[in-house]
């Protein structure tokens, strides 16, 4: 198209073209398609959909680094659940991200990939999968006659691992060693990839600042562990004993984490230990959740968000495992997995009749023991 003798020429295949507004560069520096020196060709139209537990979505951005370095200048797209999509803004390595709603079906229905993976075995994301139009796909799908099924041999691992508890319980693989197996790709440790903001992070320290707190060191409890497996929280009483250790015993300070299912049990903790930990709320949103765990210098938790935030942070971390599996947590040598020496642990189970149960069984000393020497680390 020309006007006034200027020649508008657009490059769609350009990973910065938007299409329905100007690119960055443009707004930043005028500049247009034909006289850019930024123009990325893309090479690869790759697809990932991942909807389910927010800690979950997380961990699987470490794929992220090595898609990138497998396939020449991809383009990458996420579709998720409007509660993740917080957890996904500014990634570096997502050129798209799209949610589950009208407007990113309508996308779905409409854009091409040349791949799409899908780790995930629940229905609907097997369902998107099989929807999304791609030349080639990696994980799941949804039959005809509503059931998941794997889409090559390389996703049958993790496809018997989600139907027999036996074989959960034999496995030694990492999540993340068998989503890159599932998708093609070779495996390179990578903890998650989570950006703060340089004012995200400057209101972290706003709180630091407003309740009195020294700068180190800083210790994280995190009584969170989500709904679906209550079994995964350590108990009341050792977040207690715990905070009274750390206080007296090191002279740390204790910043107390929550979701909005931990209100009653932060509140009893709070009340035990006074002014011992500062609480950091229960209702933050998940960006603000992360710029309060970047306080820490360590972070005590379950399997959990804050293990996944944690790890993106690349704090150390103490992380207390009982029903879930232990081996598919990749703790990047960033810190140290305590279990109880019981054989029925990743059970993933709901309610337990052992008592004490796999949590219970992990002692206080074990835990500070832990703490101790996560901070010798830093120290070093």
């Amino acid at each position: 198209m020309k006007r006034r003798g200027h020649r508008y020429w657009v490059r769609p295949d350009c990973r910065h073209f938007l299409g329905d507004r100007p690119c960055r560069f443009h707004k930043a520096e005028g500049i247009t398609c034909l006289d850019c020196t930024y123009g990325s060709p893309v090479k690869i139209r790759i697809l990932i959909i991942k909807l389910g537990a927010m800690g979950d979505v997380l961990r699987t951005t470490s794929i992220l680094p090595t898609l990138g370095q497998h396939f020449e200048n991809p383009h990458l797209t996420w579709v998720t659940r409007k509660e993740s999509l917080d957890l996904l803004e500014k990634n570096p390595f997502l050129d798209s991200v799209l949610e589950t709603s009208g407007e990113g079906l309508a996308r779905l229905q409409t854009e091409t990939f040349d791949l799409v993976i899908n780790p995930e075995t629940s229905k609907e994301s097997a369902a998107l999968a099989s929807m999304a139009k791609g030349k080639r796909k990696k994980g799941f799908g949804l039959s005809p006659k509503g059931f998941v099924y794997p889409f090559d041999s390389r996703a049958e691992e993790l496809f018997t691992l989600g139907l027999f508890d036996d074989v959960k319980k034999r496995n030694k693989k990492t999540y993340e060693q068998l989503v890159c197996s599932l998708s093609g790709i070779p495996y390179q440790p990578t903890p998650p990839i989570f950006c703060l903001s340089e004012d995200e992070e400057r209101d972290g320290q706003e709180f630091l600042t407003g309740k009195n707190l020294r700068k180190r060191p800083v210790v994280g409890m995190n009584t969170g562990g989500g709904t679906r497996w209550p079994l995964k929280r350590w108990t009341t009483e050792g977040f207690i004993q715990l905070g009274k250790k750390l206080t007296r015993q090191l002279g740390d300070q204790v910043l107390l984490f929550g979701g909005p299912s931990e209100v009653e049990i932060n509140e009893t903790i709070s009340s035990r230990l006074g002014k011992r930990v500062i609480d950091a709320g229960c209702f933050n949103s998940p960006r603000r959740f992360a710029a309060l765990l970047n306080l820490c210098d360590v972070i005590v938790t379950g399997d959990s968000l804050a293990l996944h935030i944690g790890l993106a942070l690349h704090k150390r971390m103490v992380v207390l495992i009982g029903p879930t599996s232990a081996a598919e947590i990749d703790l990047y040598g960033l810190g140290e997995k305590i279990t109880a020496e019981m054989d029925c642990l990743c059970c993933y189970r709901q309610g337990c009749d052992r008592s004490p149960n796999c949590m219970e069984s992990i002692s206080v000393e074990t835990v500070f023991r832990s703490v101790e020497e996560q901070l010798n680390v830093i120290k070093a």
